[in-house]
């Protein structure tokens, strides 16, 4: 007997340190953090804050907290806002990263009443996020949305959606924030998961992680259309020392993440750290529409990010809403 109660004293210890499960003597969360207009979320850890964006359509807004659990209650405020014609509207995936020092807002905005002008846009801001961001420039001319800055094997990359006879995913070099050179297709949509209800790549993120010294790049992105529950995410995995502007030093597979536990075409995710550095964290969005949707009744969820022996990224599948989970490491 004596046994017995060690081992389920054990056991209960076990999932009491899950980075899943928020014990009682530790901080914890429960998605969603945002519930509407939850889309195409970004977060990253600086400086004492998280500070989160997503899609609010109309507007580019930052928002900051100490606390996973405190962005439900953020400090917040609007970082772009135009009445240009060409720039004025459909104001999706914003994202903030950090150059030379300096940080940068890269967006999509296009006109109203379309989606088919849709661009990409910088704005360059301090040297912390929360500091004010003035108009930089257009990227791209040609249609591009959700893009994302990437450095691979210290080389910078501008990582985003564009139109290939598909929706696809293309890279290319960095220049400077607002300038790019060559551009490569590196994702097509020909899988079948890709392609229910339209053949889709968007949504790019990248994350890299060291097995056996040698440190390995990856890059999740959505696929499928979002009016449909399969959206869902998909994983490229850069082979070591290669090309990451070729298709073929990339290779596929997935999904990694699909619709679980009531939640609907999770997709369109990002990466970042906990304050103290040690934990991989992803957010991402879903939806309670058991059709997927594209609009704003998305929401935003974060999970912890487990590493596989193979040294590649395990997201798991959306955990159920009701669910609590342990605060990232190094919160106060």
């Amino acid at each position: 007997m004596f046994r017995l109660s060690l081992f389920f004293l054990l056991c209960a210890l076990l999932v009491a340190s899950s980075p899943l499960d928020s014990s009682a003597g530790a901080a914890g969360f429960t998605n969603p953090i945002r519930k509407v207009d939850g889309s195409d979320p970004f977060i990253v850890w600086h400086d004492g804050y998280y500070y989160f964006l997503s899609t609010t359509w109309t507007d580019a807004r930052v928002s900051r907290a100490t606390t996973i659990e405190g962005l439900k209650n953020p400090e917040t405020k609007v970082v772009y806002k135009s009445t240009s014609r060409d720039r004025c509207c459909n104001v999706w995936a914003p994202e903030i990263h950090s150059i030379d020092g300096q940080w940068y807002l890269y967006l999509t905005a296009g006109r109203d009443g379309t989606t088919d002008l849709q661009r990409t846009y910088v704005l360059r801001g301090g040297t912390s996020p929360w500091d004010n961001y003035t108009f930089l420039g257009r990227v791209l001319n040609d249609w591009a949305i959700d893009s994302t800055v990437a450095t691979i094997a210290d080389k910078r990359y501008l990582i985003y959606s564009c139109m290939s006879v598909v929706q696809s995913l293309c890279i290319a070099p960095l220049l400077t924030p607002a300038t790019i050179g060559a551009v490569s297709v590196i994702s097509k949509p020909t899988l079948p998961w890709e392609t229910v209800g339209a053949a889709v790549n968007e949504g790019a993120a990248v994350i890299s992680h060291s097995v056996g010294g040698n440190n390995t790049t990856f890059l999740t992105y959505s696929a499928s259309y979002c009016w449909t529950s399969s959206y869902s995410l998909g994983l490229l995995t850069l082979a070591e020392g290669a090309d990451p502007l070729q298709m073929r030093s990339w290779k596929k597979s997935g999904p990694v993440m699909r619709t679980a536990n009531g939640n609907y075409a999770p997709g369109h995710n990002g990466f970042f750290k906990s304050p103290d550095g040690t934990q991989d964290w992803n957010v991402f969005h879903a939806t309670s529409n058991r059709e997927g949707t594209c609009d704003g009744n998305r929401y935003t969820m974060v999970s912890p990010v487990a590493w596989a022996a193979d040294g590649s990224p395990s997201l798991g599948n959306p955990l159920a809403l009701s669910r609590t989970l342990t605060s990232p490491s190094g919160e106060k």
